[in-house]
């Protein structure tokens, strides 16, 4: 069946701006969405990657201000796993559905060479999952779980000489599919001094090695100051804790040392304040909007050109995806009868070789078979001279014994006449 070339109408460029004689009342288009939204409740996927015992689980703990119970890693593990784990939470009217996704094991083999793989192959998995949901003719879009992650929380250790090979390597591989932004784990472990030369360090050789961190967003003027601002305190050195501390007639959430204690919300102490605000408050929506619209674009792009899909012919003409469907099942029923073809011929030849080789085993058999018969004949031939030879000898032995008997029997007689 040909495919029809259908010609789509093109409408008209111009458009006008007219003015309203009255109210009508698609003004509240914005509270509708409001409410949808509400209504449905949002999404939002963390991927938290970083050697065991940088304290992930308990920022993310810090960050929410509850206690997802998460168990702790063993720093003995041959391969990286990645562990995801969902929960429902509730704020006012609002519901989140949270998934947390920890590296386990990261970092902590004597070959770290593949440490990125395992976080690559599941970052795409979850693209797949949702191009594939996407392709289907019945879809449910709207009741599926999206599980593609929205931003990667990169826990780099408290070292102050820069970052490991590791590090670099890793957020290479995901800066084009994961919004990163990289955290200083345990900062009160590195003075203020060598935390600035950390932090500027860090950047350095991020830009050095072209990887492309998420920057939070400057073109909306609501916020376009305050993430300009925040922007610059990238890598956020934070500090997390599940114990509360009775600081004056407040009960805060810190770490106590004996030296003193660190406030976790103390924009003074770390910069766990700014992360959640950029995190949570700020920028959530950009990153699950960046999510869909950069990173999985890129992968839903870069898979349908595998399938052999495109947007334009070798003309420049624009390609409907009826056209390329068409000429992909034409090139596969055309490829398919190729394979039967050859299959037929390849049955063919070895039929052929096999009624060969069957008319070579049979003549095999029959010379085998005549050659048997020609020994057995001979064989018979020589019994058949064998008995007739015996049966001449036995004539013979009784004919001498008879006459020995009758010389005997005459000798003995004339003996006896003697007497």
């Amino acid at each position: 069946m040909a495919a029809i070339d259908v010609e789509p109408p093109k409408a008209e460029t111009t458009m006008r701006t007219l003015k309203l004689s009255g109210h009508v009342g698609f003004d509240s288009l914005p509270d509708q969405l409001v409410n949808k939204s509400v209504q449905n409740g949002f999404v939002f996927n963390i991927l938290c990657i970083g050697e065991t015992g940088l304290g992930k689980s308990t920022l993310m703990d810090s960050l929410f201000n509850t206690n997802f119970e998460s168990s702790p890693s063993p720093h003995n593990l041959p391969t990286v796993k990645l562990k995801a784990h969902t929960y429902e939470l509730q704020e006012s009217s609002v519901r989140l559905k949270l998934t947390i996704c920890d590296t386990v094991g990261y970092g902590d083999q004597v070959n770290k060479e593949d440490s990125f793989k395992a976080v690559v192959d599941y970052i795409d998995a979850q693209f797949e999952a949702y191009l594939q949901e996407e392709l289907k003719i019945k879809r449910s879009l709207s009741a599926y779980h999206d599980s593609r992650l929205h931003v990667c929380l990169y826990f780099i250790c408290p070292t102050g000489h820069g970052l490991k090979s590791i590090d670099l390597v890793c957020m290479k591989k995901l800066d084009t599919k994961v919004n990163i932004i990289p955290i200083i784990a345990k900062a009160d472990t590195i003075s203020k001094t060598e935390l600035q030369k950390f932090k500027s360090k860090i950047m350095q050789e991020l830009q050095a090695n072209g990887v492309e961190i998420y920057q939070f967003p400057v073109d909306d003027e609501s916020v376009s100051e305050v993430n300009s601002t925040m922007n610059s305190h990238i890598p956020f050195a934070v500090v997390g804790s599940t114990d509360f501390v009775k600081i004056g007639n407040k009960t805060l959430r810190a770490r106590q040392y004996p030296w003193g204690t660190v406030q976790v919300e103390n924009e003074s102490h770390c910069d766990f304040v700014k992360l959640r605000e950029m995190l949570i408050r700020t920028n959530m929506e950009d990153m699950r909007e960046k999510t869909h619209a950069r990173h999985y674009e890129l992968y839903r792009r870069r898979r349908l050109q595998q399938m052999g899909f495109t947007d334009v012919d070798a003309d420049n003409k624009p390609v409907s995806f009826q056209q390329t469907f068409e000429q992909k099942r034409s090139a596969h029923l055309a490829e398919l009868q190729q394979k039967e073809d050859e299959m037929r011929q390849m049955f063919i030849q070895r039929v052929k070789d096999k009624e060969a080789e069957l008319k070579e085993a049979e003549k095999e058999l029959h010379a085998k078979f005549d050659k048997l018969k020609k020994d057995h004949t001979e064989e018979k031939k020589r019994l058949e001279e064998l008995r007739k030879k015996i049966e001449d000898d036995t004539i013979e032995f009784n004919r001498r014994k008879q006459q020995t008997t009758q010389s005997h029997h005459t000798l003995t007689l004339g003996k006896s006449k003697k007497k």
